[in-house]
C-alpha cells in the first residue's frame, strides 16, 4: 500500500524553528560559564570566557526574535481546553502505554501546549532580566538590588527553558515518527489519525 503524507509544517516554519535550535545551543553554551564556576569549560565553546560573556547576549536575543515569530504563527493552536485536563489526568496512564481513556487531540496535546507556554514565559523572563544586566549597554540605568534580582530570575528561567527543551526533545524522539515532521514537514496518515484524530479529520476532510 502506497503511505499517505499530511504536511503539518511548512518550509519557513521548519527553518525558523531550526535557526531557533542553532540559537538555543549557542546561547546555552555561552552562558553556562556564567551561571556557574564548574561550567567554565563550556567557555571553549565560545573561544573563552571573554568571548561567551559578549556573544552570549546577542545569542540569546537571537534564539527570542526567532521563537516570537513561531509563537505568533502556533499560539492558537497551543490554547488550552476541556480535553487538555482529561488528557493530563490520565497521561501516567499513557505514559505506562495505556492510551485506552485517552481524548482524541487536535494539532498539538496538553503536554505539547504546556511546554510551549514554558518556552514562551520562560524566553521572555531571560529576555527582560538579560537587559537589566547587560554590559555595558543597558546596566548603568537600574539599580544594583534590581540587577541582583534580575540575575536570579534569568539563571532560574535559564534552568526552565533546559529542562523544557529536555522534555521537547523526549517526547520527540519518544513517539516514532515525530521528527519527520521537522525534518520534511510531513507526517504519515497513520500517524496522524493515532497521535492527533481531530487534526487528521480536519486535514482529510473527516475521512
Amino acid at each position: 500500500m502506497t503511505t499517505r503524507y499530511l504536511r503539518r509544517y511548512g518550509d519557513a516554519t521548519r527553518m525558523n524553528h531550526w535557526f531557533v535550535v542553532l540559537m538555543f545551543l549557542a546561547a546555552a553554551l555561552s552562558g553556562l560559564p556564567l551561571l556557574h564556576p564548574s561550567l567554565y569549560f563550556f567557555s571553549n565553546v565560545a573561544g573563552g570566557g571573554s568571548w561567551a560573556r559578549i556573544l552570549h547576549p546577542y545569542m540569546g536575543v537571537l534564539m527570542v526574535l526567532g521563537f516570537t515569530l513561531m509563537f505568533f504563527t502556533m499560539w492558537r493552536d497551543n490554547l488550552l481546553n476541556a480535553d487538555d485536563g482529561r488528557w493530563m489526568a490520565n497521561a501516567s496512564r499513557m505514559l505506562k502505554g495505556d492510551k485506552s481513556n485517552m481524548p482524541p487531540i487536535g494539532k498539538y496535546n496538553a503536554g505539547q501546549k504546556i511546554v510551549f507556554w514554558m518556552f514562551g514565559l520562560s524566553l521572555l523572563l531571560l529576555f527582560v532580566s538579560g537587559f537589566v544586566f547587560w554590559r555595558p549597554w543597558f546596566v548603568g540605568f537600574f539599580p544594583i538590588l534590581l540587577r541582583r534580582i534580575a540575575v536570579v530570575v534569568h539563571a532560574a528561567s535559564a534552568v526552565v527553558l533546559v529542562l523544557s527543551v529536555i522534555v521537547h526533545v523526549y517526547a520527540a524522539l519518544w513517539i516514532k515518527g515525530t521528527m519527520r515532521a521537522m525534518t520534511r514537514g510531513t507526517v504519515t496518515e497513520n500517524w496522524a489519525r493515532f497521535n492527533h484524530p481531530l487534526w487528521h479529520r480536519k486535514m482529510t476532510g473527516g475521512e
